[in-house]
């Protein structure tokens, strides 16, 4: 099958396209001039260069796609606007390129995110039929792109997936964490202590490629994520145990973050780059639950993940360890 990949040379799409090409299906990725490609050089994949703000030069190669999985976007910004610039006209100027382009498609899998439907109110994981309530601007332009597809799917053949936070190997998000904690710090912010749900990155893809390929999946929104939430404590000793160290808790005023996420913004303006740390960031960190529930996605295509906690963690800082990234 012809299958088109935007965002293939990061963290998940790598591992998508990867996992694509090893199942033997022709794929061809939409990557940026600057994009770093050391992923996903030596698979047989096409590259097309191209942009989504202009995605009206790859009509040829989008009327091949039966299947197109669309990662590509952005996590940092310099302003909201670029947000939305990106996430959520992106994803119109593909999809519109790809309906003019005659192109017999069969399945559109939009990769959302979490933060689309914003954090839970209690430790209870929510579902789909929650009402989303993003707290971010990133957040906020994912769900944006969400509505615009949901707007269409009943004459456009899409799926939406909403990951919970994804770790594993080449994963430079959840890094600073692995960093921390590798010199026996347990870092809670504030004095609640803190949920999330997670899934490791090859689960997801896997996940991602079964909701693809199945009639019942059409016009539906899937939360993938382990079963049961986590708290960053656990995380934080499952590495712990993982490298044969002990920790201690150490709390993080919430000022401290807000202070420090102020200074970053600054030095960011000046740099005109996007800052590593923002206010809107500090937001999402300072949630007590981002909880959800996969039970969808377990009814209807029988999602499960191989991957349990330790599993997956151990995986992750050996890879870490090999590539001296920690």
């Amino acid at each position: 099958m012809n299958v088109f990949v935007t965002g293939a040379s990061g963290f998940i799409g790598s591992f998508l396209t990867q996992k694509l090409v090893e199942q033997g299906h022709k794929v061809q990725a939409l990557v940026m001039s600057k994009d770093p490609l050391q992923w996903i050089a030596d698979l047989d994949v096409k590259c097309v260069f191209g942009d989504l703000r202009n995605t009206e030069p790859l009509k040829n190669v989008l009327r091949e796609a039966e299947y197109v999985y669309h990662l590509g976007g952005i996590t940092k910004a310099y302003n909201g606007k670029d947000f939305y610039e990106v996430n959520y006209r992106g994803t119109r100027n593909l999809v519109d390129t790809l309906i003019k382009s005659g192109s017999h498609l069969k399945r559109f899998v939009y990769v959302s995110s979490q933060s689309a439907a914003g954090p839970s109110p209690t430790i209870e994981p929510i579902d789909e039929n929650h009402p989303p309530q993003p707290i971010s601007d990133y957040g906020k332009s994912k769900l944006a792109a969400e509505n615009f597809l949901n707007e269409i799917k009943k004459e456009f053949p899409v799926t939406i997936i909403r990951p919970a936070s994804v770790y594993g190997p080449r994963d430079s998000d959840i890094l600073q964490f692995f960093r921390t904690v590798r010199w026996g710090v347990i870092p809670q912010v504030g004095l609640r202590e803190k949920y999330l749900s997670l899934i490791h990155v090859q689960d997801l893809v896997d996940g991602m490629i079964r909701a693809a390929g199945l009639k019942k999946t059409l016009g539906r929104t899937y939360f993938l994520a382990n079963n049961r939430p986590y708290s960053w404590e656990e995380v934080a000793k499952t590495i712990l145990k993982t490298m044969g160290k002990r920790g201690v808790r150490i709390y993080i005023p919430e000022m401290l973050l807000k202070g420090a996420a102020t200074l970053s913004e600054a030095i960011s303006r000046l740099r005109h780059k996007p800052a590593v740390v923002n206010r809107n960031k500090i937001t999402e960190m300072k949630q007590n639950f981002w909880v959800c529930s996969p039970r969808r996605a377990e009814r209807d295509f029988g999602f499960k993940t191989r991957f349990t906690l330790e599993e997956g963690i151990r995986e992750t800082v050996e890879w870490y360890v090999q590539n001296k990234w920690l």
